[in-house]
Protein backbone atom coordinates (compact mmCIF):
# COMPACT_ATOMS: atom_id res chain seq x y z
CA UNK A 1 0.00 0.00 0.00
CA UNK A 2 1.21 3.28 -0.66
CA UNK A 3 0.16 6.52 1.07
CA UNK A 4 0.34 10.02 -0.36
CA UNK A 5 0.17 12.05 3.07
CA UNK A 6 -0.17 15.53 1.73
CA UNK A 7 -2.81 14.56 -0.37
CA UNK A 8 -4.55 13.48 3.25
CA UNK A 9 -5.54 16.68 3.97
CA UNK A 10 -9.08 18.47 3.18
CA UNK A 11 -7.29 20.87 1.17
CA UNK A 12 -5.38 20.24 -2.17
CA UNK A 13 -1.57 19.95 -2.27
CA UNK A 14 -1.16 23.68 -3.57
CA UNK A 15 -2.72 25.15 -0.59
CA UNK A 16 -0.87 22.88 2.10
CA UNK A 17 2.45 24.16 -0.17
CA UNK A 18 1.03 27.98 0.79
CA UNK A 19 0.07 27.87 4.05
CA UNK A 20 3.56 26.56 4.73
CA UNK A 21 5.64 29.04 2.96
CA UNK A 22 3.71 31.78 4.41
CA UNK A 23 4.18 29.97 8.14
CA UNK A 24 8.16 29.58 7.82
CA UNK A 25 8.47 33.09 5.46
CA UNK A 26 11.38 34.81 7.37
CA UNK A 27 12.88 31.63 8.74
CA UNK A 28 16.27 29.85 8.38
CA UNK A 29 14.74 26.38 8.20
CA UNK A 30 12.04 24.27 8.96
CA UNK A 31 9.76 22.13 7.38
CA UNK A 32 6.48 20.51 7.60
CA UNK A 33 6.44 16.65 9.11
CA UNK A 34 4.13 14.04 7.89
CA UNK A 35 3.85 10.74 9.02
CA UNK A 36 1.44 7.52 8.99
CA UNK A 37 2.63 4.56 11.11
CA UNK A 38 0.99 1.29 12.10
CA UNK A 39 2.28 -0.97 15.10
CA UNK A 40 1.86 -4.48 16.23
CA UNK A 41 3.18 -6.77 19.22
CA UNK A 42 3.00 -9.78 20.30
CA UNK A 43 4.29 -11.11 23.76
CA UNK A 44 3.93 -15.07 24.45
CA UNK A 45 4.80 -15.82 28.14
CA UNK A 46 5.07 -18.75 30.32
CA UNK A 47 3.06 -21.08 28.10
CA UNK A 48 0.45 -18.79 26.57
CA UNK A 49 -0.02 -15.80 24.50
CA UNK A 50 -0.20 -13.04 27.30
CA UNK A 51 -0.40 -9.56 24.87
CA UNK A 52 -0.80 -8.55 21.42
CA UNK A 53 -1.20 -5.02 20.26
CA UNK A 54 -2.35 -3.22 17.00
CA UNK A 55 -1.95 0.62 16.25
CA UNK A 56 -2.01 3.00 13.84
CA UNK A 57 -1.03 6.70 14.18
CA UNK A 58 -1.09 9.36 11.49
CA UNK A 59 -0.17 13.57 12.16
CA UNK A 60 1.79 15.99 11.12
CA UNK A 61 4.74 18.79 12.50
CA UNK A 62 5.24 21.99 11.37
CA UNK A 63 8.63 23.75 12.61
CA UNK A 64 10.01 27.13 12.46
CA UNK A 65 13.81 28.14 13.25
CA UNK A 66 15.82 30.86 13.49
CA UNK A 67 18.89 30.69 15.27
CA UNK A 68 19.03 28.65 18.15
CA UNK A 69 15.21 29.23 18.70
CA UNK A 70 12.34 27.05 17.30
CA UNK A 71 8.82 26.78 16.89
CA UNK A 72 7.17 23.69 16.92
CA UNK A 73 3.55 22.34 16.77
CA UNK A 74 2.08 19.24 15.95
CA UNK A 75 -1.83 17.69 15.05
CA UNK A 76 -2.62 14.73 14.85
CA UNK A 77 -5.72 15.75 12.17
CA UNK A 78 -4.85 16.41 8.51
CA UNK A 79 -6.90 19.62 7.93
CA UNK A 80 -6.76 22.91 7.30
CA UNK A 81 -7.65 24.25 10.43
CA UNK A 82 -4.98 22.47 12.10
CA UNK A 83 -2.70 23.43 9.50
CA UNK A 84 -3.43 27.08 10.41
CA UNK A 85 -3.20 26.87 14.12
CA UNK A 86 0.21 24.78 13.48
CA UNK A 87 1.09 27.63 11.14
CA UNK A 88 0.15 30.91 13.79
CA UNK A 89 2.23 28.77 16.59
CA UNK A 90 5.41 28.87 14.63
CA UNK A 91 4.76 32.19 13.09
CA UNK A 92 6.16 34.42 15.55
CA UNK A 93 9.14 32.59 15.60
CA UNK A 94 9.66 32.60 11.91
CA UNK A 95 8.67 36.05 11.32
CA UNK A 96 11.64 36.91 14.64
CA UNK A 97 14.44 35.56 12.38
CA UNK A 98 14.64 37.63 9.40
CA UNK A 99 17.05 35.71 7.98
CA UNK A 100 17.65 33.42 4.86
CA UNK A 101 15.89 29.97 4.44
CA UNK A 102 18.43 27.68 3.97
CA UNK A 103 19.23 25.93 0.84
CA UNK A 104 17.36 22.42 1.14
CA UNK A 105 18.73 18.75 1.51
CA UNK A 106 21.03 17.10 -1.61
CA UNK A 107 18.02 14.63 -3.20
CA UNK A 108 19.06 11.10 -3.43
CA UNK A 109 17.42 8.09 -5.22
CA UNK A 110 18.47 5.56 -2.72
CA UNK A 111 16.68 3.22 -0.77
CA UNK A 112 18.48 1.01 1.87
CA UNK A 113 15.07 -1.37 2.36
CA UNK A 114 12.20 -2.33 1.26
CA UNK A 115 8.90 -0.11 1.44
CA UNK A 116 6.70 -3.38 1.82
CA UNK A 117 4.64 -3.86 4.91
CA UNK A 118 5.71 -6.41 7.62
CA UNK A 119 2.69 -6.13 9.21
CA UNK A 120 0.32 -9.02 8.11
CA UNK A 121 3.11 -11.57 6.47
CA UNK A 122 2.65 -14.35 8.41
CA UNK A 123 -0.54 -13.66 9.60
CA UNK A 124 -1.75 -13.44 13.52
CA UNK A 125 -2.58 -16.77 14.04
CA UNK A 126 0.34 -17.83 12.23
CA UNK A 127 2.78 -15.95 14.73
CA UNK A 128 1.21 -16.96 18.10
CA UNK A 129 1.58 -20.69 16.22
CA UNK A 130 5.85 -19.92 15.65
CA UNK A 131 5.94 -18.16 19.29
CA UNK A 132 4.42 -21.77 20.63
CA UNK A 133 6.88 -23.51 18.83
CA UNK A 134 9.55 -21.73 20.11
CA UNK A 135 8.34 -21.92 23.84
CA UNK A 136 7.91 -25.88 23.11
CA UNK A 137 11.22 -25.97 21.31
CA UNK A 138 12.99 -24.48 24.56
CA UNK A 139 11.15 -26.54 27.02
CA UNK A 140 11.79 -29.69 25.04
CA UNK A 141 15.87 -28.98 24.64
CA UNK A 142 16.67 -28.97 28.55
CA UNK A 143 14.67 -30.48 31.25
CA UNK A 144 16.24 -26.97 33.84
CA UNK A 145 13.82 -24.53 31.33
CA UNK A 146 11.92 -23.19 34.03
CA UNK A 147 10.19 -20.06 31.54
CA UNK A 148 10.21 -18.94 28.29
CA UNK A 149 9.25 -15.38 26.86
CA UNK A 150 8.97 -15.02 23.02
CA UNK A 151 8.26 -11.99 21.29
CA UNK A 152 7.58 -10.40 17.66
CA UNK A 153 7.13 -6.88 16.91
CA UNK A 154 7.43 -4.78 13.62
CA UNK A 155 6.46 -1.58 12.44
CA UNK A 156 5.40 0.39 8.98
CA UNK A 157 6.34 3.81 9.06
CA UNK A 158 5.27 6.38 6.23
CA UNK A 159 7.46 9.83 5.97
CA UNK A 160 6.71 13.08 4.12
CA UNK A 161 9.14 16.53 4.77
CA UNK A 162 7.85 19.43 3.06
CA UNK A 163 9.91 22.83 3.03
CA UNK A 164 8.98 26.18 2.29
CA UNK A 165 10.73 26.25 -0.56
CA UNK A 166 8.85 23.05 -2.23
CA UNK A 167 11.31 20.78 -1.83
CA UNK A 168 9.11 17.42 -0.84
CA UNK A 169 11.30 14.12 0.42
CA UNK A 170 9.33 10.93 1.18
CA UNK A 171 10.07 7.79 3.07
CA UNK A 172 9.27 4.18 3.78
CA UNK A 173 10.23 2.89 6.79
CA UNK A 174 9.59 -0.79 7.43
CA UNK A 175 11.13 -2.80 11.14
CA UNK A 176 11.32 -5.74 12.43
CA UNK A 177 12.21 -7.67 15.42
CA UNK A 178 12.47 -11.37 17.31
CA UNK A 179 13.40 -11.76 21.20
CA UNK A 180 13.70 -14.66 23.34
CA UNK A 181 14.69 -14.49 26.81
CA UNK A 182 15.07 -18.24 28.74
CA UNK A 183 14.94 -18.94 32.87
CA UNK A 184 16.74 -21.89 33.79
CA UNK A 185 17.36 -23.14 37.41
CA UNK A 186 18.85 -25.38 39.59
CA UNK A 187 17.48 -25.49 42.95
CA UNK A 188 16.81 -22.24 44.54
CA UNK A 189 19.01 -20.43 42.09
CA UNK A 190 17.70 -19.25 38.90
CA UNK A 191 19.64 -17.12 36.01
CA UNK A 192 18.70 -15.97 32.51
CA UNK A 193 19.82 -15.46 28.89
CA UNK A 194 18.37 -13.15 26.42
CA UNK A 195 18.51 -13.24 22.30
CA UNK A 196 17.00 -10.71 19.97
CA UNK A 197 17.44 -10.16 16.49
CA UNK A 198 16.28 -7.66 13.67
CA UNK A 199 16.37 -4.91 11.14
CA UNK A 200 14.73 -2.64 8.57
CA UNK A 201 13.20 -5.99 6.23
CA UNK A 202 10.55 -8.28 6.52
CA UNK A 203 9.78 -11.17 8.97
CA UNK A 204 11.06 -13.54 6.27
CA UNK A 205 14.72 -13.84 7.30
CA UNK A 206 14.02 -14.30 11.07
CA UNK A 207 11.42 -16.80 11.17
CA UNK A 208 12.65 -19.61 9.06
CA UNK A 209 13.14 -22.67 11.14
CA UNK A 210 16.74 -22.62 11.30
CA UNK A 211 17.14 -18.37 12.19
CA UNK A 212 14.35 -18.46 15.17
CA UNK A 213 15.96 -21.86 16.51
CA UNK A 214 19.67 -20.79 16.44
CA UNK A 215 18.12 -17.38 17.93
CA UNK A 216 16.65 -19.26 20.85
CA UNK A 217 19.72 -21.69 20.86
CA UNK A 218 21.44 -18.64 22.07
CA UNK A 219 19.31 -17.39 24.80
CA UNK A 220 19.69 -20.94 25.81
CA UNK A 221 23.29 -21.26 26.31
CA UNK A 222 23.49 -17.86 27.82
CA UNK A 223 21.25 -18.92 30.90
CA UNK A 224 23.24 -21.85 31.14
CA UNK A 225 26.29 -20.63 31.35
CA UNK A 226 25.03 -17.93 33.78
CA UNK A 227 23.81 -20.99 36.16
CA UNK A 228 27.36 -22.04 36.51
CA UNK A 229 28.50 -18.61 36.74
CA UNK A 230 30.71 -17.68 40.04
CA UNK A 231 31.18 -13.75 41.67
CA UNK A 232 32.57 -11.79 39.13
CA UNK A 233 35.72 -10.20 40.93
CA UNK A 234 36.14 -6.16 41.94
CA UNK A 235 38.91 -3.80 41.14
CA UNK A 236 40.79 -2.56 37.92
CA UNK A 237 42.22 -5.11 35.65
CA UNK A 238 42.63 -5.58 31.83
CA UNK A 239 39.18 -5.83 29.94
CA UNK A 240 38.53 -8.00 26.50
CA UNK A 241 36.00 -6.64 24.77
CA UNK A 242 33.50 -9.04 22.36
CA UNK A 243 32.77 -8.44 18.48
CA UNK A 244 29.02 -6.80 17.98
CA UNK A 245 26.57 -6.20 20.59
CA UNK A 246 29.04 -4.88 23.12
CA UNK A 247 29.26 -1.82 20.88
CA UNK A 248 26.66 -0.94 22.84
CA UNK A 249 28.90 0.88 25.53
CA UNK A 250 30.61 2.78 22.79
CA UNK A 251 27.13 4.25 21.72
CA UNK A 252 26.83 4.90 24.94
CA UNK A 253 29.92 5.80 26.62
CA UNK A 254 31.50 7.91 23.53
CA UNK A 255 28.42 8.31 21.42
CA UNK A 256 26.45 10.85 22.79
CA UNK A 257 29.47 12.56 23.57
CA UNK A 258 29.72 13.11 19.59
CA UNK A 259 25.97 14.42 18.62
CA UNK A 260 26.61 17.97 17.28
CA UNK A 261 24.05 19.88 19.91
CA UNK A 262 26.13 18.29 23.36
CA UNK A 263 29.08 19.78 21.45
CA UNK A 264 27.60 23.19 20.18
CA UNK A 265 26.18 23.70 23.68
CA UNK A 266 29.48 22.80 25.69
CA UNK A 267 27.80 20.04 27.78
CA UNK A 268 29.80 16.88 26.05
CA UNK A 269 32.83 15.76 27.64
CA UNK A 270 34.50 16.26 23.68
CA UNK A 271 33.41 20.04 23.52
CA UNK A 272 36.61 21.65 22.15
CA UNK A 273 38.58 18.73 21.28
CA UNK A 274 38.06 18.72 17.48
CA UNK A 275 41.46 17.62 16.08
CA UNK A 276 43.07 16.53 18.88
CA UNK A 277 43.40 13.05 20.26
CA UNK A 278 40.61 11.28 22.23
CA UNK A 279 41.20 7.80 21.68
CA UNK A 280 44.36 5.46 21.19
CA UNK A 281 46.02 5.26 18.16
CA UNK A 282 44.08 2.30 16.08
CA UNK A 283 41.12 3.51 17.17
CA UNK A 284 38.44 4.63 13.99
CA UNK A 285 34.94 5.59 15.19
CA UNK A 286 32.14 5.82 12.56
CA UNK A 287 28.40 6.14 12.44
CA UNK A 288 26.89 5.03 8.92
CA UNK A 289 23.35 5.07 8.16
CA UNK A 290 23.44 3.60 5.14
CA UNK A 291 23.52 0.08 5.30
CA UNK A 292 21.28 -1.63 3.22
CA UNK A 293 18.34 -3.39 6.32
CA UNK A 294 19.62 -1.93 9.07
CA UNK A 295 17.84 -1.33 12.09
CA UNK A 296 19.81 2.20 12.35
CA UNK A 297 19.81 3.17 8.74
CA UNK A 298 17.80 5.74 7.30
CA UNK A 299 17.25 6.50 3.52
CA UNK A 300 17.08 10.11 4.33
CA UNK A 301 16.57 11.39 8.29
CA UNK A 302 13.73 13.18 9.36
CA UNK A 303 14.87 16.12 8.01
CA UNK A 304 14.94 15.14 4.34
CA UNK A 305 19.07 14.66 4.54
CA UNK A 306 20.01 11.76 3.00
CA UNK A 307 22.23 9.70 5.90
CA UNK A 308 25.84 8.70 5.44
CA UNK A 309 28.83 7.18 6.21
CA UNK A 310 30.47 9.48 8.55
CA UNK A 311 34.16 9.10 10.29
CA UNK A 312 34.10 10.62 13.75
CA UNK A 313 37.26 9.31 15.31
CA UNK A 314 39.88 8.50 13.09
CA UNK A 315 43.09 6.74 14.24
CA UNK A 316 42.56 8.18 17.61
CA UNK A 317 41.67 11.72 16.33
CA UNK A 318 38.13 13.73 16.70
CA UNK A 319 37.19 14.47 13.25
CA UNK A 320 33.55 15.21 13.42
CA UNK A 321 30.44 15.67 14.90
CA UNK A 322 27.25 13.76 14.14
CA UNK A 323 24.80 16.89 13.07
CA UNK A 324 21.32 17.60 12.37
CA UNK A 325 20.46 20.69 10.08
CA UNK A 326 20.09 23.54 13.39
CA UNK A 327 23.52 22.42 15.23
CA UNK A 328 25.35 22.24 11.68
CA UNK A 329 24.35 25.59 10.86
CA UNK A 330 25.33 26.97 14.10
CA UNK A 331 28.59 25.54 14.32
CA UNK A 332 29.76 26.66 11.10
CA UNK A 333 29.74 22.82 9.92
CA UNK A 334 27.68 20.72 7.68
CA UNK A 335 24.53 18.53 8.00
CA UNK A 336 25.41 14.30 8.47
CA UNK A 337 21.95 12.71 8.08
CA UNK A 338 21.81 12.34 11.62
CA UNK A 339 18.55 14.51 12.24
CA UNK A 340 16.44 11.96 13.98
CA UNK A 341 12.86 12.13 15.82
CA UNK A 342 10.55 9.99 17.67
CA UNK A 343 7.30 11.17 15.70
CA UNK A 344 5.52 14.04 14.02
CA UNK A 345 4.65 14.84 17.92
CA UNK A 346 8.25 15.73 18.06
CA UNK A 347 11.45 18.11 17.08
CA UNK A 348 14.36 16.64 15.49
CA UNK A 349 17.87 16.43 17.01
CA UNK A 350 21.05 14.86 16.13
CA UNK A 351 20.93 11.39 16.79
CA UNK A 352 23.11 8.23 15.77
CA UNK A 353 22.27 5.41 13.41
CA UNK A 354 24.41 2.54 13.65
CA UNK A 355 27.71 3.39 15.69
CA UNK A 356 30.67 1.34 15.40
CA UNK A 357 34.34 0.86 15.63
CA UNK A 358 36.31 -0.52 12.55
CA UNK A 359 38.71 -3.29 12.72
CA UNK A 360 42.23 -3.02 13.78
CA UNK A 361 44.95 -6.07 13.21
CA UNK A 362 44.94 -8.03 16.48
CA UNK A 363 42.77 -11.33 16.73
CA UNK A 364 40.96 -12.31 19.93
CA UNK A 365 43.35 -15.31 20.68
CA UNK A 366 46.18 -12.35 20.79
CA UNK A 367 43.85 -10.36 23.30
CA UNK A 368 43.35 -13.10 25.63
CA UNK A 369 46.61 -13.88 25.63
CA UNK A 370 47.96 -10.59 26.70
CA UNK A 371 46.04 -10.71 29.98
CA UNK A 372 47.43 -11.96 33.03
CA UNK A 373 43.73 -11.61 35.06
CA UNK A 374 41.04 -9.73 33.62
CA UNK A 375 37.38 -10.04 32.63
CA UNK A 376 36.51 -11.20 28.95
CA UNK A 377 33.18 -9.38 28.85
CA UNK A 378 30.71 -10.87 25.56
CA UNK A 379 27.62 -9.35 26.58
CA UNK A 380 26.25 -6.21 28.04
CA UNK A 381 22.68 -5.27 29.13
CA UNK A 382 21.58 -2.08 31.02
CA UNK A 383 24.02 1.07 31.85
CA UNK A 384 23.63 4.75 32.44
CA UNK A 385 26.04 7.27 31.48
CA UNK A 386 26.57 10.81 31.74
CA UNK A 387 27.40 12.54 28.84
CA UNK A 388 28.94 15.65 30.43
CA UNK A 389 31.25 13.89 32.59
CA UNK A 390 31.54 11.01 29.97
CA UNK A 391 30.92 8.80 33.33
CA UNK A 392 29.76 4.93 32.66
CA UNK A 393 28.71 1.50 34.07
CA UNK A 394 27.67 -1.27 32.49
CA UNK A 395 26.28 -4.68 33.25
CA UNK A 396 27.61 -7.65 31.78
CA UNK A 397 24.97 -10.59 31.67
CA UNK A 398 27.66 -12.91 29.92
CA UNK A 399 31.03 -12.63 30.98
CA UNK A 400 34.46 -15.17 31.95
CA UNK A 401 37.35 -14.76 34.00
CA UNK A 402 41.33 -14.51 32.17
CA UNK A 403 43.58 -16.21 33.79
CA UNK A 404 47.27 -16.72 32.71
CA UNK A 405 46.14 -15.46 29.01
CA UNK A 406 43.64 -18.32 29.01
CA UNK A 407 39.67 -17.74 29.14
CA UNK A 408 38.62 -19.06 32.84
CA UNK A 409 35.03 -19.59 34.43
CA UNK A 410 31.61 -17.61 33.94
CA UNK A 411 30.95 -14.99 36.25
CA UNK A 412 27.97 -13.15 37.32
CA UNK A 413 27.60 -9.74 38.58
CA UNK A 414 30.35 -7.88 36.67
CA UNK A 415 30.03 -3.87 35.99
CA UNK A 416 32.46 -1.89 34.35
CA UNK A 417 32.97 1.44 35.41
CA UNK A 418 35.01 3.96 34.13
CA UNK A 419 34.75 7.63 31.79
CA UNK A 420 34.35 7.58 28.04
CA UNK A 421 36.91 9.58 27.19
CA UNK A 422 39.21 7.96 29.48
CA UNK A 423 38.36 4.68 28.58
CA UNK A 424 39.06 5.27 24.72
CA UNK A 425 42.41 6.53 25.68
CA UNK A 426 43.25 3.05 27.37
CA UNK A 427 42.31 0.64 24.46
CA UNK A 428 45.39 -1.69 23.60
CA UNK A 429 44.68 -3.61 21.14
CA UNK A 430 41.99 -3.41 18.20
CA UNK A 431 40.69 -6.75 16.74
CA UNK A 432 39.81 -7.85 13.21
CA UNK A 433 36.72 -9.07 13.78
CA UNK A 434 34.12 -5.85 13.38
CA UNK A 435 31.09 -7.45 13.54
CA UNK A 436 27.83 -5.45 14.53
CA UNK A 437 25.01 -6.16 16.57
CA UNK A 438 21.96 -8.72 15.75
CA UNK A 439 19.64 -5.93 15.61
CA UNK A 440 17.88 -4.83 18.51
CA UNK A 441 18.90 -1.18 19.60
CA UNK A 442 16.93 1.22 20.99
CA UNK A 443 18.06 4.55 21.77
CA UNK A 444 16.92 7.09 24.10
CA UNK A 445 17.70 10.71 24.57
CA UNK A 446 15.39 14.09 25.88
CA UNK A 447 12.14 11.27 26.36
CA UNK A 448 13.03 10.49 22.75
CA UNK A 449 13.45 6.50 21.50
CA UNK A 450 14.24 5.86 17.92
CA UNK A 451 16.13 2.72 16.68
CA UNK A 452 19.90 2.04 16.28
CA UNK A 453 22.64 -0.38 15.46
CA UNK A 454 26.00 -0.81 17.08
CA UNK A 455 28.95 -2.52 16.57
CA UNK A 456 32.73 -3.34 16.86
CA UNK A 457 35.47 -5.99 16.60
CA UNK A 458 37.16 -7.28 20.26
CA UNK A 459 38.88 -5.10 22.40
CA UNK A 460 41.79 -5.54 25.10
CA UNK A 461 40.95 -2.18 27.45
CA UNK A 462 43.56 -1.83 30.06
CA UNK A 463 43.30 -1.27 33.92
CA UNK A 464 39.26 -0.92 33.50
CA UNK A 465 37.05 -0.62 36.97
CA UNK A 466 34.78 -3.76 37.64
CA UNK A 467 32.57 -4.09 39.96
CA UNK A 468 31.99 -7.35 41.59
CA UNK A 469 31.44 -8.86 44.73
CA UNK A 470 34.03 -11.58 44.96
CA UNK A 471 37.82 -9.54 46.07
Amino acid sequence: MTRDLLSEFDIDTARVDRLVGDALKGSEDGELYCEFSETESLLFDNGRLKSGAYATDRGFGLRAVAGETTGFAHSGEFSEAALKRAADAVSAVARGGGGTYSPPPQRTNRLLYTEANPIGTPGFEDKVALLQRVDAYLRDKDERVRQVTASLAASWQVVEILRADGHRVRDIRPLTRINFNVMVGEGDRQESGSFGMGGRKLFGDFLTEESWREGADEALRQALVNLSAIDAPAGAMDVVLGAGWPGVMLHEAVGHGLEGDANRKKTSAFAGLMGERVASKGVTVVDDGTIADRRGSLSVDDEGTPSGYNVLIEDGILVNYMQDRQNARLMGMKPTGNGRRQSYAHQPMPRMTNTYMLSGEASKDEMIAAVKKGIYAVSFGGGQVDTTSGKFVFGCTEAYMIEDGKIGAPVKGAMLIGNGPEAMQRIAMVGNDMALDPGIGMCGKAGQSVPVGVGQPHVLMNAITVGGTRV
